[in-house]
């Protein structure tokens, strides 16, 4: 199947809790300046604490699930995003 096309690959699902991501957020983003290109999705791509990020409709452009150890670990990486994407 694989080789066909059928099946286009294989991914492995981990356990958050097993690695210590025991704090699941949905965090919604908007760009600051709505002129500058959207490239938000390609700027957080490297933090590994954003699993998923979804364009939604509505005042947000963005909406991240993001997985992290504890609430101060939280208010770290909402910095950490503000800073990488500009939002």
């Amino acid at each position: 199947c694989l080789s066909r096309g059928v099946v286009q690959g294989y991914s492995a699902r981990i356990n958050p809790e097993a690695v210590g991501h025991l704090l699941s957020a949905f965090v919604a983003i908007t760009p600051l300046d709505p002129s500058q290109p959207d490239d938000a999705p390609a700027r957080l791509e490297h933090i590994e604490e954003v699993e998923s990020c979804y364009s939604v409709a509505g005042e947000e452009s963005y909406v991240l699930l993001v997985r992290v150890a504890s609430a101060r670990a939280l208010e770290d990486l909402l910095q950490r995003i503000r800073t990488t994407a500009n939002v």
